[in-house]
């Protein structure tokens, strides 16, 4: 098996590294992007890529305490960067990004937040109730006075992952390390340089550790058969960790097979209730309509959890008094979004100046700027709102806004607090996976559910002895 590639040289790209079994790949460079958007990786060598079934990965019987540890003090060492590894990404991560350099400043200002103890020890805790079955072999009752023992044996992953937030690289490595697992990262073209970073700075802190031999994170354009036919097979991968949208989901499938496992984190979409209390006094009022905002814009709406679509329980002149106050806190910097965006594309353009000639029943706030944009509608408009666009609809009660939920919408915020407990049943059986209080719909807690499932149990091997 090989995947060997011819040097080429791009004027003015951007140098992509690659990481393989835990060591910088310093074979010659590859040409990949379009103008403007260049940039150059080491040429692939498929062999490197896999491990062999007939061994363990590298890093199979370590103590889950001594991958905390090293996890804890990569976390430490990217806060510091004394290598200068993150702040070498970020310099090149502006170049090619989509995102704005200050909100990229400060994803990976905060990275190490990912790598903290008690976040680590809880996913290990509530997602697999503990190490011991990552250690060893846990004892299980079973009726008849039966005894059996099962282990969360270490998988063999290959991940695809998304490049909206600098975060899901950070998400996937932690994951995979406390899987024990080998781990193959398939960078994102618009993210090819945060998974690197951390790698290697997890290497600068433990040279040779199992844990940094165990990965890899090298590129190659989505949906290239003559690599994907030969790396996606059952004896060298068990499963496949799959983000991002439609066509990647659908890419991925064709793979999927006996021995040869989908785990998929798929396209996503959020929204906002919004009820009454909020018309209460104009401090209630701006308070949603800043919690409003703040969903709507993290990551400048690139997130999955970003709200979208706002519903808000009144008529429509409270629907127009909320709109025009969301429509002034988009255009706030916070964290993780900046005051202003790239300009709304040409075709969202033509489809809200359609609807700005038919009002009253369509009202519109903002501009196409990048500021923000708000639109007031009777029905959610039918096209996909992006680049901080919102669009808000009246309904006579909450309630009635669950039909506008379903499987693709992964975060309800809903305000006022106390509403949550009436629609929280409801919600989930539309098929929504995460309810939040109005404004918190960027933090994800460690431990919890993610996209309906508990990702720690799914990517382990489940393995019985009876």
């Amino acid at each position: 098996m090989s995947g060997t590639m011819l040097d080429t040289t791009a004027a003015g790209s951007v140098p992509v590294v690659h990481v393989v079994r835990g060591e910088v790949d310093h074979n010659s460079h590859t040409a990949h992007g379009r103008p403007g958007a260049a940039f150059t990786a080491p040429a692939l060598d498929l062999d490197h890529l896999v491990w062999p079934r007939t061994e363990p990965g590298p890093a199979f019987q370590v103590p889950v305490a001594e991958i905390v540890d090293l996890l804890v003090e990569t976390g430490e060492a990217l806060r510091a960067d004394r290598e200068g590894l993150l702040a070498e990404a970020l310099e090149r991560m502006v170049r090619v990004s989509p995102l704005p350099a200050e909100v990229l400043e400060r994803a990976y200002a905060v990275l190490w937040r990912s790598f903290q103890r008690p976040g680590l020890y809880a996913q290990i805790d509530h997602e697999l109730g503990g190490a011991d079955v990552l250690d060893g072999w846990r004892e299980v009752r079973l009726p008849g006075n039966r005894t059996a023992a099962t282990r969360a044996f270490p998988p063999r992953l290959v991940h695809i992952i998304a490049g909206n937030a600098p975060g899901v690289a950070a998400m996937s490595v932690v994951r995979g390390a406390l899987t024990k697992g080998v781990n193959l990262l398939k960078l994102p073209s618009n993210d090819l340089f945060t998974a690197t970073a951390i790698l290697r700075t997890m290497a600068a802190v433990a040279p040779g550790h199992p844990v940094v031999r165990s990965f890899s994170a090298v590129y190659w354009r989505g949906g290239d058969e003559t690599v994907e036919s030969v790396l996606f097979r059952p004896q060298f991968f068990d499963k496949l960790v799959a983000w991002g949208g439609e066509s990647t989901i659908r890419g991925a499938l064709r793979y999927v097979g006996p021995g040869f496992e989908l785990v998929s984190f798929d396209p996503k979409t959020s929204i906002s209730l919004i009820g009454r209390e909020a018309f209460t006094s104009p401090e209630t009022l701006a308070r949603a309509a800043e919690a409003g905002a703040a969903d709507a814009t993290f990551f400048n709406q690139q997130a999955c959890v970003a709200s979208r679509f706002q519903f808000v329980e009144g008529s429509w002149e409270d629907a127009d008094r909320y709109a025009a106050l969301l429509c002034e806190r988009l255009g706030v910097a916070r964290e993780f979004s900046s005051a202003g965006g790239p300009q709304v594309a040409t075709e969202l353009r033509e489809e809200i100046d359609v609807l700005k000639s038919m009002a009253p029943e369509y009202r519109v706030w903002g501009g196409y700027d990048g500021r923000g944009l708000v639109i007031r509608s009777p029905e959610p408009v039918d096209f996909h709102p992006d680049g901080k666009i919102v669009d808000v609809v009246p309904v006579g009660e909450l309630s009635e806004a669950v039909r506008h939920a379903g499987v693709a919408t992964q975060t309800v915020g809903v305000y006022p607090d106390s509403r949550k407990a009436d629609l929280r049943d409801a919600l989930a059986c539309a098929g929504v996976q995460r309810v939040v209080s109005l404004g918190g719909a960027g933090g994800m807690p460690p431990g919890l559910s993610h996209d309906g499932f508990y990702p720690l149990q799914r990517l382990m091997r489940w393995v019985n002895d009876e």
